[in-house]
């Protein structure tokens, strides 16, 4: 067995087809409503709304717009919460539960609208989302969660026994698992270069490249220094999430940057995908450190993603651990080349739950923990409706306090490998019991 390659290129697959790029330069104005920290998912569907009620709106990136998650991420419209509906129950209460358990089919259901009725060219399909289990004792877990969204909302998901695990993936790691049909695939590429089109067209100013470098007080406002100049706001609303930088000290203690790698397969013979494929459905499994994949939107690549633990340049270990992942699902892929890794930064925190918050006055939508495809556009657009005392437009379950600050940490994630490799081994253990 040869040495598998490193991937050809080290940018994502997704800019081939949508770039990002910087903006023209346009001028700075001194004055405005709101100023946005943030050109991502959640500050442009944020500065839309509020553009689209007549606010002056501007907002900065330090990078050019979705240069991070936005356009790095794996497209996959999940809406996942990190926490089981038993934990959120025993550290929130029963009511904060069943609440942000309700909220992600109806963000799902503002998401799809959104593209429909905006007319977004971003490679949308509502194909639905299988998740593997390990073994028995997962799948029965899936099961009852499968019939329990069922019940409980009203979302079309089953059990799929191993037997018929081929009829969704064509692989035998599985034993089994479950099928959600309220899951979809888009391009994250070009649902930002969209969602961006219609917020310049809705008035909103964007200027990138231009770091906010801090935040203060100012009389009934804020004095927001950037790069390119002051400007005076009457608000101010913070959208950073894993590429959060010290222009806001009090959300980066509390948001840990951790990155997540994904590669993308040469294009492969329409029967092999039709084999390993067989349904176009995004994949998910239950590992902690698993992995998610899909087919590309031309249905003629597999996309895998998972965590990578290294933290500084852009090391070959975490692409051919990812690649062996794949190897590991697919033997016939053994040979395949890789056309593309990149990596990206998701924020976690302690509380693994999307929030919105207010601190001095500053307003927060942030913590999207790896799901901000569905949860970055609807907390921004419910973070706008709060800055504009909208009261039922603004509601929201994950509108509470602040995510607790992590001791002794100020932005530098020296702890990450050490977590990721517990997390390895709770795998193993998990592994070696389904195996039993």
């Amino acid at each position: 067995m040869h040495e598998p390659k490193v991937a050809d290129k080290n940018t994502p697959y997704w800019w081939e087809a949508a770039p990002v790029m910087p903006l023209p330069p346009q001028p700075l104005v001194r004055k405005v409503d709101v100023a946005i920290v943030g050109a991502g998912y959640a500050g442009l569907s944020a500065g839309l709304a509020l553009a689209r009620e007549g606010r002056s709106v501007a907002a900065f990136d330090a990078m050019n717009p979705g240069e991070g998650a936005s356009s790095r991420n794996g497209g996959i419209t999940s809406g996942n919460i990190r926490l089981d509906y038993a934990t959120i129950t025993r550290r929130f209460g029963e009511e904060k539960a069943l609440a942000i358990e309700a909220e992600g089919k109806i963000a799902r259901e503002f998401l799809y609208d959104f593209i429909r009725t905006e007319k977004l060219d971003c490679d949308f399909k509502l194909v639905g989302l299988f998740k593997g289990a390990l073994g028995y004792e997962q799948y029965e877990k899936m099961a009852r969660g499968a019939e329990a969204l069922a019940k409980k909302l009203g979302i079309e998901s089953y059990a799929v026994p191993h037997a018929e695990q081929r009829n969704y993936v064509g692989t035998d790691f599985y034993r089994g698992g479950m099928v959600r049909m309220d899951i979809g695939g888009l391009h994250p590429a070009k649902f930002h270069a969209e969602l961006l089109r219609v917020a310049l067209a809705s008035g909103l100013g964007v200027h990138s490249n231009t770091p906010v470098t801090s935040i203060e007080r100012d009389g009934s406002g804020f004095r927001v220094v950037t790069s390119a100049g002051t400007v005076q706001a009457r608000q101010v609303l913070v959208c950073t999430n894993g590429y959060t930088d010290g222009a806001s000290p009090f959300l980066r203690r509390r948001l840990v940057p951790v990155r997540s790698r994904i590669i993308a397969t040469e294009e492969l013979p329409p029967d092999v995908m039709a084999r390993l494929m067989p349904r176009r459905m995004m994949i998910g499994e239950g590992r902690e450190l698993g992995f998610y994949y899909r087919p590309s939107p031309d249905g003629r690549r597999i996309l895998l993603g998972g965590r990578d633990s290294s933290r500084a340049g852009d090391p070959a270990a975490p692409t051919l651990r990812l690649r062996n992942g794949l190897v590991e699902l697919f033997p016939e892929l053994e040979n395949a080349r890789l056309s593309h890794s990149w990596f990206g930064n998701v924020a976690m925190h302690r509380d693994m739950i999307p929030r919105i918050f207010e601190k001095d006055g500053v307003v927060y939508a942030t913590g999207f923990c790896g799901s901000g495809v569905v949860w970055a556009p609807w907390v921004g657009t419910r973070a706008a409706h709060k800055l504009m005392g909208h009261g039922e437009q603004a509601r929201t379950a994950f509108d509470f306090r602040p995510p607790a600050a992590i001791p002794l940490y100020r932005g530098n994630p020296w702890f990450i490998p050490a977590i990721i490799k517990g997390y390895a081994l709770q795998d193993r253990i998990a592994w070696w019991r389904a195996r039993r």
